[in-house]
């Protein structure tokens, strides 16, 4: 029950951890807009969130046997790979960023982070809920 407990909670850990770096890079694109020959790029979401998933499933966790021992499997976050985006519109300068595009990524990325939390939150709540005794 514990590891399928703790299992949930790492795939929330490195989802939330992947659209963060997902809107770093957004936030880059939209940064560099007027940058020539900047490439924007991105992360395929599903994609990465598929690897990380399989990553957690696959690994167990060690134990600490000793006070002296080092944690090992403590950080779990998952580095995204960068795709280059495929401009809608080529410019002179050779710069690929479409601020309509970016935008809109940058806003759904925010709600689904926000949606994530609020996720997790009442995952959360419920399970203090249920190991709280009856009154």
């Amino acid at each position: 029950m514990i590891d399928k407990l703790s299992q949930s909670l790492q795939f929330h850990q490195q989802a939330l951890s992947l659209r963060q770096q997902r809107q770093e890079v957004i936030a880059n694109n939209i940064a560099n807009a007027d940058t020539p020959n900047f490439k924007a790029r991105d992360i395929n979401f599903s994609a990465e969130l598929q690897r990380a998933s399989a990553s957690i499933q696959g690994t167990t966790q060690p134990t600490k046997t000793h006070a002296g021992h080092l944690q090992l499997g403590a950080n779990n976050t998952v580095t995204a790979q960068l795709q280059y985006r495929t401009p809608t519109q080529s410019r002179l300068d050779g710069n690929t960023v479409d601020m309509d595009i970016e935008r809109t990524q940058f806003l759904d990325n925010s709600l689904r982070y926000q949606a994530d939390i609020q996720f997790l939150d009442d995952r959360i709540s419920g399970l203090r809920k249920a190991m709280q005794p009856e009154q």
